[in-house]
């Protein structure tokens, strides 16, 4: 009787040295890390930086060559309420499927194009706040495992009195990156005023969570994916 028991023991003490190394060995594999990049642009269509406006053909046209099938793009502009459905102007997930992604990637552009030539009007207050609002819920809907927001701006916010903006935006793991961050008239005569512009928004990015970083040259884009 005392033999059966310990063979019983010593097979039990077996079983639950195994499954301890296999709990292990599931915790040292883990899950796959998530490639997928959901990016968005947003690109100020206000006052001077209106001039700007083909720098957004730059930028979409790098960032379509860069992402790959299930990868996700938007683009949308700020104006003088930029929290709109309405201010997206090209959104999509690209299929795993080359030719289709490749569609895509052509559609998206000629959308982007589309705007860019009949654009006429600048805005007359931009409402930076919303974009970045309506960018994070599009990227954190995305559920990608890299995520970024180019904004297009001199990152001068100038909102109408009717809205409220006191709200601080989620960007939780979201990169941000500053693109061709034009110097005002005023900002000749104060470098001061650019550099405290510039510091507030990083300050705001992150709090909601986000990493900042400033590209002013296009042709140093690829710093943006490291």
């Amino acid at each position: 009787m005392k033999t059966h028991s310990l063979f019983f023991l010593k097979s039990y003490n077996i079983v639950m040295v195994l499954a301890a190394l296999a709990v292990l060995l599931l915790h040292g594999c883990g899950a796959p890390p998530d490639n997928r990049r959901a990016a968005f642009i947003l690109i100020d269509i206000s006052g001077d930086y209106a001039s700007e406006l083909q720098q957004a053909r730059t930028l979409s046209n790098y960032l379509l060559a860069n992402l790959n099938s299930g990868d996700s793009l938007a683009i949308a502009f700020i104006d003088n309420s930029s929290f709109t459905e309405r201010n997206v102007i090209a959104q999509a997930t690209f299929d795993h499927r080359p030719s289709v992604a490749s569609q895509q990637k052509r559609l998206f552009q000629s959308q982007v194009d589309g705007f860019l030539d009949k654009f006429r009007v600048p805005s007359h207050h931009s409402d930076i706040t919303g974009g970045i609002l309506l960018a994070s819920d599009y990227l954190h809907e995305m559920e990608a495992g890299q995520k970024h927001l180019f904004i297009l701006s001199d990152l001068h916010e100038d909102l109408p009195p009717w809205l409220d903006r006191e709200v601080k935006a989620n960007l939780d793991s979201v990169h941000v990156v500053a693109v061709n961050v034009k110097r005002q008239r005023g900002d000749n005569n104060n470098p001061r005023e650019y550099q405290e512009r510039l510091a507030g928004w990083q300050q705001r990015v992150e709090e909601g969570g986000g990493h900042w970083m400033l590209v002013n040259d296009m042709a140093r884009l690829e710093r943006a994916w490291q």
